[in-house]
């Protein structure tokens, strides 16, 4: 026998049934009790007159002479053909009297204006349940019957109602027969397209009538409801957590059970639900529906517009019970909730170490591996998250987003901000609890750490000297390569590090931001700018663990103790003499050429 399709609305969902034998239920008044009515003795499903009745038994003939021309589906009587014909010509000839919605035939009508009467005949006798048709009713009893009558015949799936096994059907053969004439989208039903149509339009003609907000269907509307009334029917038997609704709880079940029925015909692979394949799909197609009306950036799905926009309303929904910190995201808010309680609950399997987060933990153990998947397009330097790309990018596009309102420096990432911000603070956070000295960093208090130690554990390959910092150990490394990748675009003169550009190019432009408060020197550098200080007020912080001779800056400390272990890093290229400096080196190279400068010529 085949199915009769009765279209479900935006209001009302009306169910198919097939093959509902007289056995399915022994006594439908059992579960709705005694409600007034003509019973079909074939199937018990209850009618409220005998011509009606009369109507609904044409569905069990056999026989089914009548035939639609347009797609030639074949029904048992013409009232039927009647009102299949109206699903395609869209003619709805029955009116709501009370909110003016028209439907295809008479009976859809009847149930609709429950809706305004508040009527409910059908009451489940198990909970109290009540609903606005039986069918609704027989398909809430299988929920407590457990019985599941109808089976796909791909993946021997078993279902509550035939409309769903339909529905679930569709994944299989990827059929959408319903398409959204403004963007293109297209649905497995109507009553989906009904909905989405509702997110062009803006229309939301659901409202909740204990809070008043409202919503695109009555669907949404009776899941918020659940909300005001705290009910959660639906219980997983393995964790025992509550669902508001069947589909969370299904979804839910496929985490225990690892269950993901929805493949990507792309890359293979899987998901637990459809709405996370369709969003991945916009990965590999490149679609971004969702568009910022502020600032035109574009997202592949709304959840993602809706935390975008909050960057310009400066909404921070998600606040620290603990110091009241706010935060975009409710994932940055966890996270920060570590900091409070110290838990680190994600560890290497390799080091041993520990991470708030397991984002974290991924890009650590690139450390390990070397993987480097964050590729930059301009120069083909690698990196080991999407992150640490960002902000290299910013090189080559010279952006620094991030301003200083004291001074209105500007850098590449927020946390040389905060840095440079303590500076004008005097603020030093960070204690070494072995000498006292305090730093404006913790990089910086552990960097610091490893003179007490001893510890070095950077090793020059080549010539076998160690560091603190493997920083360090790179820009030594340009010594025995020669490379410098930092290009002066007025002088092409090249150096080993970008500061050393940076600083190079104010001898061009003339420009020293850094003024000494004392004599009213000025400076290129912060840097140079605080030791020169020094010479002022006779400070000498950095002392040689060797000798205890004390010097104004790390470099000068660097360059003396190369004399306690004989090391001379710059060689002449004449001669093969080698010097400490290279300030002695240039001295002796006016030896070979008479006392002329020698240019390098690398």
């Amino acid at each position: 026998m085949e199915d009769v399709k009765v279209l479900d609305t935006s209001n009302v969902i009306v169910f198919e049934e097939q093959n509902l034998q007289s056995g399915t239920f022994a006594d439908q008044k059992s579960f709705h009790g005694n409600i007034p009515g003509q019973s079909c003795e074939i199937c018990s499903k209850i009618f409220p007159s005998e011509p009606e009745l009369l109507s609904h038994k044409e569905i069990h003939k056999t026989e089914k002479p009548f035939h639609c021309e347009i797609c030639g589906k074949s029904f048992p009587s013409n009232v039927f053909l009647t009102t299949h014909r109206r699903t395609h010509s869209g003619e709805k000839p029955f009116p709501c009297g009370m909110c003016g919605k028209s439907f295809v035939n008479n009976s859809h009508l009847a149930i609709h204006k429950r809706i305004h009467t508040g009527e409910k005949p059908f009451q489940c006798e198990i909970c109290g349940k009540s609903f606005t048709q039986n069918a609704s009713l027989v398909i809430h009893v299988r929920s407590h019957t457990g019985e599941k009558p109808f089976k796909c015949d791909v993946c021997g799936k078993y279902f509550v109602s035939n409309i769903i096994l339909s529905r679930h059907r569709t994944i299989h053969t990827g059929e959408r027969p319903f398409q959204c004439e403004i963007c293109g989208k297209s649905f497995i039903n109507n009553s989906k397209l009904v909905v989405h149509i509702r997110s062009h339009t803006g229309e939301k003609p659901c409202s909740c009538d204990v809070c008043g907000k409202c919503f695109v269907s009555n669907s949404s509307l009776a899941i918020h409801k659940r909300l005001h009334t705290g009910e959660k029917l639906l219980r997983c038997e393995i964790c025992g957590k509550t669902f508001i609704n069947n589909l969370k709880l299904v979804i839910h079940e496929r985490r225990h059970t690892g269950e993901k029925p929805f493949r990507c015909e792309i890359c293979g692979k899987d998901f637990i639900e459809n709405s996370k394949l369709t969003i991945h799909q916009r990965r590999h197609s490149g679609e971004k529906p969702y568009v910022c009306e502020v600032c035109g950036k574009s997202y592949v799905n709304n959840s993602d517009l809706k935390t975008h926009e909050r960057i310009h309303s400066g909404e921070k929904p998600f606040s620290c019970e603990i110091c009241g910190k706010s935060f975009l995201y409710s994932s940055n808010l966890k996270r920060h909730g570590r900091i409070h309680t110290g838990e680190n609950p994600f560890h290497c399997d390799i080091c041993g170490k520990s991470f708030s987060d397991n984002s974290n933990l991924v890009v650590h153990k690139r450390r390990h591996t070397g993987e480097l998947p964050h590729h930059c397009e301009i120069c083909g330097k690698s990196f080991v998250s999407n992150s640490d790309l960002k902000t290299h990018e910013r090189i080559h596009s010279g952006e620094k987003p991030f301003h200083c309102d004291i001074c209105g420096k500007s850098f590449y990432v927020n946390s040389q901000l905060v840095v440079h911000k303590m500076m004008h603070a005097g603020e030093n956070p960070y204690s070494c609890d072995i000498c006292g000295k305090s730093f404006l960093t913790n990089s910086l208090l552990k960097a610091h750490k490893k003179i007490h130690s001893g510890e070095k554990p950077y090793h020059c390959e080549i010539c076998g000297k160690a560091f603190l910092k493997n920083h360090d150990l790179k820009r030594h490394n340009q010594i025995h390569t020669g490379e410098k990748p930092y290009h002066c675009d007025i002088c092409d003169k090249s150096f080993c590090k970008n500061s050393s550009l940076v600083v190079h190019k104010q001898i061009h432009t003339g420009e020293k931001s850094y003024l000494c408060d004392m004599c009213g020197k000025s400076f290129s550098r912060n840097f140079d700018l605080m030791s020169h200080k020094r010479r002022h007020t006779g400070e000498k912080p950095c002392a040689c663990g060797v000798c205890g001779k004390s010097f104004v800056n790390n470099s000068d400390l660097n360059i003396h103790k190369r004399k306690h272990t004989g090391e001379k890093l710059f060689h002449c290229e004449i001669c093969g003499k080698s010097f400490i400096t290279s300030s002695l080196l240039k001295r002796h190279g006016r030896i070979h050429s008479g006392g002329k400068a020698l240019k390098c010529e690398t």
